[in-house]
């Protein structure tokens, strides 16, 4: 699943409102962002509820949204991010995955 996306697409793709890069996320970041989409606490940057899980996510640098990739797709716009700031993802980026 590592190699689901291309690794020099990837390093083209930054945030379409704030051109900030954007990382994939772990898979352990993306079990906790389908078990919070399960749990109905996910919303879109337009104000929807997220029912959908995803496969993947790419997390902006600010880690304040992540757009979905979908069908081996990354869905970058605006309106489909994902707010994502309440559930701390991207932190195992940076410290190591904690138990």
């Amino acid at each position: 699943m590592g190699d689901m996306l291309d690794p020099e697409l990837l390093a083209l793709l930054v945030c379409p409102e704030t051109h900030q890069d954007v990382a994939l996320a772990p898979e352990g970041e993306i079990a906790r962002l389908n078990e919070a989409i399960r749990a109905g606490q996910v919303l879109t940057v337009a104000g929807k509820k997220v029912e959908e899980p995803v496969e993947g996510a790419l997390i902006r640098t600010d880690r304040a949204v992540a757009y979905p990739v979908r069908d081996g797709i990354p869905v970058m716009l605006v309106p489909e991010g994902l707010v994502i700031h309440s559930l701390n993802l991207g932190d195992e980026i940076k410290a190591g995955v904690h138990g």
